[in-house]
């Protein structure tokens, strides 16, 4: 559930590399340097990558490295996988087609539509706005973040435990009540899951029906990413799709994998619970940035950022950031036992790009993105 644009896996010193040359896929007359950099993430110690590029020119993918470290199957161009943090812009997008049809404001408090849930050690939902929650300058303490939560579910010993948990929003949100609130609201930015986990409430508030029924029927369906899924409690990843794997350890020199695939996804909700395919995500970026999810003011909200870092800006579920050649991207990463993605586009929709890695520990995905919108 991580949230970086690039880089959405973390850098550590790779145990065991798995080589395969990049697999061309629909087209083999450029994206030299985007393949290039996928063999060098696979060298970088991840078991393997997938990715789709859309551009004017058509649609190409490739794949590098392996799939399964059991049988040494490789990755698939077309692999369906957990795309974790990236859910946010799926949520983000159904509560500003609500706002479009008038049924709630970005500038409602959460309590209005959520009362009672935000209280504790600081926390005050009548405080706090919907658009606050979008943009993570709300203040709410990161319920990932917790330890006795962190070591339940992401480290080794309790992962092979409670992988299987089934899990509340609500008791997701109540972990974040028993710490104080990382900030005032509006005072600051911070990067919280709990935001998008009353996301989800408040749209299940507001239409009566789930947020993923929302996100299926709203997103999913007219645009036929028909390998795009909210999985709830189902544990598993439909095929086409590759092994996720995972150290499941905070130690720089763990060694050991795991195999993490099967999981209970209700422990990320509506803050990352998600499974797409590259050309799935391609197809939702673009779509959303040429205006034909949102009405124009509802994209210029969403496209509204707050600056993280300098270069770096969040707006509503929807991060931007330049390249190291002047290329404006807009996007989200995500990051999941075992599953490290990316989604992006020029401003445009003209130019996309989605990938994967099918390992957490190591792997740099901003390097994928850099070639493939600079050439280097």
């Amino acid at each position: 559930m991580r949230a970086a644009v690039v880089g959405v896996a973390a850098a550590a010193v790779a145990a065991t590399a798995f080589t395969a040359p990049a697999q061309a896929g629909t087209r083999t007359d450029d994206h030299a340097a985007t393949r290039r950099a996928m063999d060098a993430v696979v060298r970088q110690g991840v078991p393997g990558v997938t990715a789709l590029a859309r551009d004017d020119k058509g649609t190409w993918k490739a794949a590098s490295g392996i799939g399964d470290r059991s049988t040494g199957a490789p990755r698939g161009t077309g692999d369906r996988y957990r795309v974790g943090s990236i859910t946010k812009t799926f949520v983000a997008t159904v509560l500003l087609q609500l706002e479009a049809e008038g049924r709630l404001s970005l500038d409602d408090k959460v309590d209005r539509w959520l009362p009672g849930v935000v209280r504790g050690n600081g926390h005050d939902g009548r405080k706090i706005t919907v658009r606050q929650l979008l943009n993570h300058t709300s203040g709410i303490y990161n319920y990932t973040a917790d330890e006795t939560f962190g070591r339940t579910y992401f480290l080794h010993a309790g992962f092979m435990e409670h992988r299987y948990d089934s899990l509340t929003p609500r008791a997701l949100v109540r972990t974040a009540m028993a710490h104080k609130p990382d900030f005032a609201p509006g005072a600051s930015w911070n990067y919280s899951n709990t935001n998008y986990v009353l996301a989800g409430m408040i749209v299940q508030k507001v239409t009566g029906r789930p947020y993923g029924d929302e996100v299926r029927d709203r997103i999913v369906k007219p645009l036929g990413l028909n390998s795009t899924t909210v999985p709830g409690n189902d544990t598993h990843v439909p095929r086409p799709s590759s092994r996720a794997y995972s150290k499941l350890s905070d130690a720089p020199a763990a060694t050991e994998i795991y195999d993490v695939t099967e999981l209970n996804p209700s422990l990320a909700s509506s803050a990352g619970e998600m499974i797409s395919t590259s050309r799935d995500l391609t197809r939702f970026y673009t779509a959303l940035l040429r205006g034909k999810l949102l009405p124009k003011k509802q994209l210029t909200e969403m496209t509204t950022t707050v600056q993280v870092q300098p270069g770096v800006g969040y707006g509503l579920g929807l991060m931007s950031e330049k390249t190291s050649c002047g290329t404006e991207l807009w996007g989200h990463g995500g990051g999941i036992h075992g599953s490290s993605s990316g989604a992006v586009t020029t401003r445009d929709g003209r130019h996309a790009l989605a990938y994967n890695l099918n390992g957490d520990w190591v792997g740099d995905g901003g390097a994928i993105q850099e070639a493939e919108f600079c050439g280097k």
